[in-house]
């Protein structure tokens, strides 16, 4: 049995090690952010903390796998943030819930620079996921959160899309294994509703993200919120406050 010393002393280790990583992970968004992906270095992240390069591979064999790291902590965070929003709102009131999930998303996005950086604008340079991808669980929770929103809409929306001709050979496979089993019934039109609602939600939150707007409007808030009722009112569904 171990003794009280010796677990003291390894739980000491642990939460050490756990403080390390955490501060390198912090480090390596905060370079990212100053100097861009290719920043992302072990060597620049040691000098940093004042670590020799040796010792940081003890917690991160390769630049790779923490990057993978990140990845996983920054899309398992969106995740939880959009996937929490939509399930505490009304799910008999469909505005409510896709509001919630694009307010949760642009909240997380401006909270997070650095990690909507770096999963949503330019690759690490040489960056090689892993098989499955850096954060496969996440990546599904958000890509069927997204779909969600098109199966909220499409009751109203669907008369909007009765002339589509997308068919399912026109998505990625990948994208459909995500969608097609979390909602079997929504039709390939749907999928590509998905894909614009996205497009609208995105395109506003990158531009703010990366400070394309600051000098262009000093009401980032409300011009987010009017494109949030005006996609509503494109799909058929009325807006709430």
């Amino acid at each position: 049995m171990e003794s009280a010393p010796a677990r003291s002393t390894r739980g000491r280790r642990e939460r050490l090690r756990a403080e390390t990583t955490a501060e390198i992970k912090r480090v390596a968004l905060e370079l990212m952010a100053s100097g861009g992906p290719d920043a992302i270095t072990l060597r620049a992240i040691a000098r940093e903390m004042g670590m020799t390069a040796n010792a940081i591979y003890g917690y991160f064999a390769t630049r790779d796998d923490l990057v993978t790291a990140l990845i996983n902590d920054v899309y398992t965070a969106l995740a939880d943030a959009v996937g929490d929003a939509w399930e505490t709102a009304p799910a008999k009131h469909p505005a409510d819930r896709i509001q919630a999930w694009a307010r949760a998303f642009r909240g997380w996005a401006l909270s997070n620079p650095e990690g909507f950086r770096l999963i949503y604008g330019d690759p690490v340079p040489g960056y090689r996921a892993p098989e499955g991808g850096a954060a496969p669980d996440a990546a599904r929770r958000v890509c069927t959160g997204l779909s969600g929103l098109a199966d909220a809409a499409w009751p109203y929306a669907e008369h909007l899309y009765s002339g589509s001709e997308f068919d399912w050979s026109d998505f990625d496979p990948g994208l459909l294994d995500k969608v097609r089993p979390a909602f079997p019934d929504l039709p390939p039109a749907a999928v590509a509703l998905a894909l614009r609602i996205w497009g609208r939600l995105h395109g506003l939150v990158s531009l703010e993200v990366y400070g394309h707007l600051r000098t262009q409007t000093i009401s980032p808030d409300k011009l987010f919120r009017e494109e949030l009722t005006a996609l509503l009112r494109s799909l058929g569904i009325a807006p709430n406050s």
